[in-house]
């Protein structure tokens, strides 16, 4: 992935000096439960820790030759050990290691986005517990529908976030597993017993069951899982883009001093923040299908899924760690227009609370059909001819002969429609 939608973390675990490190702390381990379980001589293990090294020009200068990047990683090692080199990758072969190094890999990102997705969690409840009775227009297929509160919107947020946090622990649980288990993973050199203690000591478990590789689905529903945090992602920063439009203006970017919306037009200051998480999230949802597809191998295993794996592991948790820490950023200096909030929900002259005053005229005996008409006829006389729905309510005879001053002022009270937030914040810990 580039630099530019790349935290230091991810570029970090994602280097080829950490992932050779990775295999380097495998195959000593597995020498480890080799050594454990008497299978080779006492002190090896000790002997190929404090000698074993690796160099990454001399690992491409062997490649060329073996044209097999574990095995000349393999012989890279040996190069700087003495005879306990013979025990370096005894009895396994190459996928034990790259796949257990792997989820170690895939484990570590997870805890990182997990991390990274808590943060923006937080920071939503924070915002929606700030703006829990800011009054604003719901919107539905983009028309004025009825009041809600943005901190309202902001707690649909968060219950969209916790899911996506359940989803990420489930998707870190089923990655977290290893494989010692040798060439179509049987077991034929290296026992179970050795494979148990290995993926312990690696902080993983053993997969139950592996052929060369570990079964795909697991990576798959990974990387889906990630796919559907930025779908989520994408339709917050959509909201704040759509709310930022300058006929709604009701949330805005921060914009800093200096800063250029256009290299044209001096007065822009465009959501290009959000605009770039909208565009990464489809980047994003892109890797899903080739990862669905390498659920299937030939047989026990083939190279179908290695080439696309190279890519996809990488880029799809480094592009979504940065998303998270992209819109967690747009909130915290997101900026909340309360006044055109307030200014938009008065708009239509009260037309959003139609539906009170046809249940109000329902109450009275009137039947549901009549009722929506009523509303309907003098919704209309908002829409086409401009007029204030309450006046054209009032003034209507329908309407006075059923319903008193009184009554139709309680229509009009746009807290009655907000009555039941206390149950919502609460249901989320608000």
């Amino acid at each position: 992935m580039i630099d530019r939608y790349t935290t230091p973390e991810m570029r970090d675990l994602w280097s080829m000096h950490a992932r050779t490190r990775r295999w380097l702390d495998v195959e000593i381990a597995v020498c480890e439960g080799l050594e454990h379980f008497g299978v080779i001589p006492s002190g090896v293990t000790a002997k190929i820790r404090a000698g074993a090294r690796f160099d990454l020009s001399r690992m491409a200068e062997i490649e060329k030759e073996t044209r097999h990047d574990v095995m000349a990683f393999v012989k890279n090692v040996q190069e700087g050990l003495g005879e306990e080199g013979r025990f370096v990758h005894y009895g396994i072969t190459s996928y034990d290691v790259v796949d257990t190094a792997l989820c170690m890999a895939l484990r570590d990102a997870a805890d990182t986005i997990i991390r990274r997705a808590e943060a923006l969690a937080e920071r939503i409840r924070k915002l929606a517990r700030e703006h829990r009775d800011t009054l604003q227009i719901g919107r539905t297929h983009g028309i004025h529908a009825e009041p809600i509160t943005f901190g309202f919107k902001l707690a649909g947020w968060l219950d969209e976030m916790n899911h996506n946090i359940e989803r990420l622990h489930a998707a870190r649980e089923a990655i977290s597993v290893g494989k010692v288990s040798g060439a179509v993973g049987t077991h034929a050199n290296v026992s179970p017993e050795v494979e148990e203690y290995v993926c312990k000591r690696l902080g993983l478990k053993a997969a139950p069951v592996s052929t060369q590789i570990i079964a795909r689905d697991r990576h798959a529903q990974l990387v889906t899982t990630l796919a559907i945090l930025a779908g989520s992602l994408e339709r917050f920063a959509t909201e704040v883009r759509n709310l930022a439009r300058t006929e709604i203006l009701e949330v805005q970017e921060y914009f800093a001093a200096g800063q250029k919306g256009s290299s044209a037009m001096p007065h822009k200051r465009n959501p290009w923040n959000c605009e770039t998480v909208t565009g990464l999230a489809r980047v994003v949802r892109g890797m899903v299908i080739p990862m669905l597809e390498s659920m299937t191998t030939w047989h026990e295993r083939d190279l179908a899924n290695s080439s696309v794996e190279r890519i996809v592991f990488a880029d799809a948790t480094t592009l979504v760690d940065w998303m998270l820490c992209k819109f967690t950023d747009i909130l915290g200096g997101l900026v909340v227009h309360t006044d055109r909030m307030e200014r938009n929900l008065g708009l239509m002259g009260g037309l959003v609370c139609s539906e009170q005053v046809m249940l109000a005229l329902v109450n009275t005996g009137m039947s549901r059909e009549d009722a929506y008409a009523v509303a309907q006829r003098n919704a209309a006389r908002t829409w086409d001819e401009g007029m204030d729905f309450r006046a054209a309510i009032e003034a209507d005879p329908d309407v006075r002969s059923r319903l008193s001053a009184e009554q139709i002022a309680e229509c009009f009270d746009i807290r009655r429609h907000l009555r039941h937030l206390d149950h919502t914040f609460a249901k989320l810990g608000i």
